[in-house]
């Protein structure tokens, strides 16, 4: 659903008000926290979408690690997980189920956590994803809320997976740029969520179905602040640029993009391959981290010793302006 439209179904729904709810629905959090007791704190969220590749394995384990992500990114560590299933069993040979169960156990066993069960419906097109319930300490609760002027942005996977799993289904993606793609959308969001301990971050968001301008515009909204990105610097998934001109577009991208409109301001040069992968919609992306500036080297090694798909500095968090996002493009 695109952005506008999940903003028009939840603006009147009735609000919650309870001292433990620590993060709720408000201000587009990746999950909410609710405290039990002084010293813990549970993270719940849930997430699920139809299949993007046609491994039905590698499908349960990108879906798995993009739920996991959630936790991740308010600093938690998953603990439980149920899954949520719609499938066409009349359609479908049940082992084909099996395969996408298996992989997203298998992401879920690397994460430390473990499935407690689940939920499954017949469907007209599969759809999988998880539930999940993790636990964070009150001192490194990350939320999207906590991005301070002065901030660097760090971004821990390229962008682009719009636009190779779009290819992908037309069968014009090349294999090793497919391949690049699902070793990112399966690597799971724990580095991230390390290194940004290591840095000792406050603020944080992963960037999934709504980009990362999107994203990052809810960020500076969630924070009272003005967050500047600069687009050249944003790291790209392997053979994106090809596909882009080829014109393999999500539908959300020109949503993602409009949605933003009224939100930023563009500087700089010309729109470029760059400004527009901005606005792809990601499927298990990585966290987008606001950092002090004297921690932002100790993120980046982190980030390079555990492998991560990209460590890359972004942008900056400023004073709050007119517009709570600025693009800025290279100026030739």
């Amino acid at each position: 659903m695109s952005v506008e439209g999940i903003t028009q179904v939840v603006r009147d729904l009735p609000a919650f008000h309870d001292l433990n709810l620590i993060v709720g629905a408000e201000g587009a959090s990746d999950a909410g926290v609710y405290r039990l007791s002084d010293e813990l704190w549970i993270v719940q969220t849930v997430d699920f979408f139809p299949p993007l590749v046609d491994d039905p394995f590698v499908y349960g384990q990108i879906a798995a690690a993009n739920s996991l992500s959630d936790v991740y990114a308010m600093g938690g560590t998953p603990k439980t997980a149920l899954n949520v299933v719609g499938f066409p069993d009349d359609q479908l040979p049940l082992e084909v189920l099996s395969e996408i169960l298996r992989g997203g156990a298998e992401r879920v066993q690397q994460a430390g956590a473990v499935i407690a069960g689940g939920h499954t419906v017949r469907d007209v097109e599969i759809k999988y994803g998880l539930s999940v319930t993790g636990i964070v300490a009150p001192d490194e609760l990350m939320t999207n809320r906590n991005a301070r002027p002065g901030d660097v942005l760090i971004l821990t996977k390229p962008l682009g997976t719009g636009y190779v799993t779009t290819a992908a289904k037309k069968d014009r993606c090349p294999d090793n740029v497919l391949a690049a793609a699902i070793q990112s959308m399966t690597q799971l969001n724990v580095v991230g969520r390390d290194a940004a301990r290591a840095g000792n971050a406050r603020a944080a968001t992963d960037i999934t179905g709504f980009g990362l301008a999107v994203h990052a515009a809810e960020m500076a909204l969630a924070s009272g602040v003005t967050i500047q990105l600069h687009v050249d610097h944003l790291p790209l998934l392997t053979g994106v640029e090809a596909l882009v001109e080829q014109g393999f577009r999500t539908r959300a991208t020109k949503s993602n993009r409009q949605f933003a409109e009224s939100l930023m301001k563009i500087e700089g040069g010309p729109d470029t391959m760059r400004l527009e992968v901005a606005f792809d919609a990601q499927t298990s992306g990585g966290l987008l981290i606001a950092v002090d500036p004297s921690m932002a080297d100790a993120v980046l090694q982190s980030l390079r010793t555990a492998e991560a798909a990209a460590a890359s500095i972004v942008g900056s968090v400023l004073p709050k302006q007119e517009h709570a996002l600025i693009l800025v493009r290279h100026v030739v």
